[in-house]
C-alpha cells in the first residue's frame, strides 16, 4: 500500500546573477541592477531594505574591483531571497588580499581616505562572511533582514 500523494505548492526561487567587468563602471552597474531587481520582487526603492543592500553592493563591488581585480577577470554579483532576508554575495577571483572577518573590521583614522567600506557593511548587514571560492578567489556574503509583514517579495 502506498500513501496518497500530497500536492505541493510550487516553490519560486529567486535568485539573480551577473558577471560584471571589474571596473569601476562594473561596479556602479551592480549597484543599479540589485537596486532594480529588488524592486521587481517587491523590495521598493527608497526602502530602508533597498538603500541598506545599495550601500553594501556598492561597497562589495568596489572592493572586488579595486582590492580581488585579476586582469581579465569579471567579478560575479548575485542576490537571492531565502526566507525573510536578501542576501548578497559579491565573488571575485583573487585569493589574496582577504578582507577582515565580521568582528576584526576596525574604522579607519579620520584622516585616511579609504578603509570604510566594511565598516559600512559591518553596520548595514544583519550577518556577512568571507568564504572560498573553489578553484580561487573568495565570496563576500551579506544578509539584510526583511522587516515581517510589510515587505511581501513578488514571485
Amino acid at each position: 500500500m502506498t500513501a496518497p500523494i500530497t500536492p505541493q505548492p510550487p516553490i519560486t526561487v529567486r535568485v539573480f546573477t551577473q558577471r560584471l567587468s571589474s571596473t569601476p563602471r562594473g561596479a556602479r552597474l551592480a549597484r543599479h541592477l540589485a537596486l532594480n531587481q529588488l524592486h521587481a520582487w517587491g523590495v521598493p526603492h527608497g526602502s530602508d531594505v533597498s538603500e541598506a543592500v545599495a550601500v553594501i553592493v556598492a561597497e562589495l563591488a568596489a572592493n572586488a574591483v579595486t582590492h580581488g581585480r585579476v586582469p581579465g577577470r569579471d567579478f560575479e554579483l548575485r542576490l537571492s531571497l531565502p526566507t525573510g532576508s536578501v542576501r548578497i554575495e559579491v565573488t571575485d577571483t583573487r585569493t589574496e588580499p582577504r578582507p577582515p572577518k565580521p568582528g576584526d573590521v576596525r574604522p579607519p583614522d579620520p584622516l585616511d581616505d579609504h578603509g570604510r567600506g566594511l565598516v559600512l557593511v559591518d553596520a548595514l548587514a544583519d550577518r556577512w562572511e568571507v568564504v572560498d571560492r573553489e578553484p580561487m578567489g573568495k565570496t563576500v556574503r551579506a544578509e539584510v533582514d526583511l522587516p515581517s509583514g510589510r515587505i511581501r517579495p513578488q514571485a
